[in-house]
């Protein structure tokens, strides 16, 4: 199981055990009318029934902003956001979060969900929704709440498996919301000016050898990273790097130092969120002395990645732009 960055490092607390029946009971309906449109959507490898939410509950930025990027903001009735994303004032869309409910800085939860009267979830699998919280799309059928996971999360989810690149992960969810939402032209349009800027990009990659990159989320006994499953690894190898454990079919995932040292990254990406900002991993990069003669330490090579430019959402694009920038500006100097 490979939960994203910040969930995967919180104390999991166990939800009392409740039937669903009486979660039913005081939770969220659904308006059972004859004349409700239904559109048939994939929830990873699963084709789902949905009806056009009204209420939908949306868990980190990612989730969040691809909702508003799709102009849905009417339909979302609030948000969870844990403290690892940044303030949603600095968001992109800091006007959409401003128009709905902050629900909560917690984990996801179905209590939370139940009581916000909600008819969509939107999150991934492990990173959001979770067996060991009690809350999964399976659980939410049962009460009659709709649920959405990202694609990029779908590759071990079980049963339902559905593997695709982070960035075409990205896609396939904006179409599939614009399917869900009836919004599928607004949907091409985004995706189509996501592809094109994503192909400026590649065209503009330093040419030759990829750098070796590290992407470095947290860590000092053993360091946490992103295998070829998450956008960091499809972010590196547009703007012309290569990540070192781009080779692991995992997500957020633990690696040894040995490794690391033995790949001599020379650029290392630091994935910086609100509780583990970048400058201490930086500080402790440089002083801990496994890793301080490391090519990308000793030339001061460190790339700093926002949250929500590293899990899947539409600041993707931007946090490639920006790394691609970088690469470009260090092959001149160089």
């Amino acid at each position: 199981m490979n939960p994203s960055p910040r969930t995967r490092r919180s104390a999991v607390a166990l939800l009392p055990a409740m039937g669903a029946l009486a979660l039913a009971g005081c939770g969220a309906t659904v308006e059972d009318s004859p004349a409700a449109e239904t559109v048939t959507v994939q929830r990873c490898g699963e084709a789902v029934d949905y009806t056009t939410p009204q209420r939908a509950v949306v868990y980190e930025g990612g989730s969040a902003d691809k909702m508003f990027a799709l102009g849905l903001t009417e339909h979302v009735h609030g948000y969870v956001m844990p403290p690892a994303n940044p303030p949603v004032t600095e968001s992109p869309w800091a006007e959409d979060y401003a128009q709905v409910e902050f629900l909560s800085d917690d984990l996801l939860n179905r209590e939370l969900v139940v009581e916000a009267e909600a008819d969509l979830v939107v999150a991934g699998w492990n990173s959001g929704f979770s067996d060991a919280r009690g809350i999964t799309p399976a659980i939410l059928d049962t009460l009659g709440i709709q649920s959405f996971m990202h694609t990029e999360s779908c590759y071990n989810y079980p049963g339902f498996a559905e593997r695709v690149e982070p960035f075409e992960g990205l896609y396939a969810d904006l179409e599939r919301l614009g399917q869900i939402f009836g919004v599928e032209d607004r949907a091409a349009d985004l995706v189509a000016g996501y592809r094109e800027r994503v192909a400026a990009v590649e065209a503009a990659a330093p040419q030759g050898e990829p750098v070796p990159v590290f992407l470095y989320d947290s860590g000092t006994d053993r360091p946490f990273t992103a295998g070829n499953q998450v956008p960091p690894n499809d972010i590196i190898r547009f703007a012309g790097g290569e990540n070192v454990f781009g080779d692991l079919e995992e997500r957020w995932t633990e690696v040894g130092w040995e490794a690391v040292v033995s790949a001599a990254p020379e650029v290392i990406v630091i994935l910086d969120y609100g509780d583990a900002p970048a400058e201490e991993k930086i500080e402790f990069l440089r002083t801990n002395p496994t890793t301080a003669k490391l090519p990308a330490v000793v030339d001061d090579a460190f790339f700093v990645l926002d949250y929500n430019e590293g899990i899947s959402g539409p600041r993707n694009i931007d946090g490639l732009e920006k790394f691609a920038e970088y690469l470009s500006d260090r092959a001149q100097s160089s």
